[in-house]
């Protein structure tokens, strides 16, 4: 029997061409200088002949979005503080950063409650921009790390001295201006990673 040269074994059997190693095909010419080409086969090579898994690169961060949100974060912030002020100052009864007769603003304090407020929201935006270039899951982290530090502050302001309305005027006020901050900054982190940061 006449053994086939190159086409089949040593009976004769022609060969199946699927059975040659993948590896021994040639790259489409269509696909030589293609980007996704290399980008796809290039992630099998070095990962044992699996494509690299999603979201295993730190999402790239838009700074300016970012940090504008801060910055409007911060202003909000602020003014949330200062209608907390109001608000308390109009309820009956309750001397809330100052006497009742220094007016509807308060004493001095109420600018520091306000400063502080807008200090805090940069504070949270410099954070998020911390985890997202550094941490897996920021955003996760980003939320835990806001909601304890409220409850702690909350929990100063029952703890220190002072009137009831006082305490619970404070501790409402400082529970909205944390929920504000990390929603808002949540939101310009999801912004400026263009959603990468929330499937992460």
């Amino acid at each position: 029997m006449t053994r086939g040269y190159g086409t089949g074994d040593e009976y004769g059997t022609p060969r199946n061409p699927s059975q040659y190693d993948d590896r021994t095909r040639e790259m489409p010419a269509e696909h030589y200088g293609d980007d996704r080409y290399d980008q796809q086969y290039g992630r099998q090579q070095f990962s044992g002949g699996r494509a690299a898994p999603p979201g295993t690169r730190a999402p790239v961060v838009n700074a300016g979005r970012l940090w504008a949100g801060g910055v409007a974060t911060a202003i909000v912030a602020a003014l949330i503080a200062l209608v907390g002020v109001l608000i308390a100052r109009a309820l009956p009864k309750v001397e809330f950063l100052g006497p009742l007769a220094s007016g509807p603003l308060g004493s001095g304090q109420t600018v520091v409650l306000c400063l502080s407020a807008a200090v805090a929201a940069l504070a949270a935006t410099g954070l998020a921009h911390l985890l997202l270039v550094s941490t897996p899951r920021p955003l996760a982290y980003f939320g835990w790390i806001v909601a304890l530090v409220t409850v702690v502050v909350i929990l100063l302001a029952f703890l220190g001295g002072g009137d009831l309305g006082v305490k619970i005027a404070s501790g409402v006020i400082y529970l909205v201006i944390g929920i504000a901050i990390g929603s808002l900054v949540t939101g310009a982190a999801i912004s400026a990673t263009g959603g990468r940061a929330a499937s992460r």
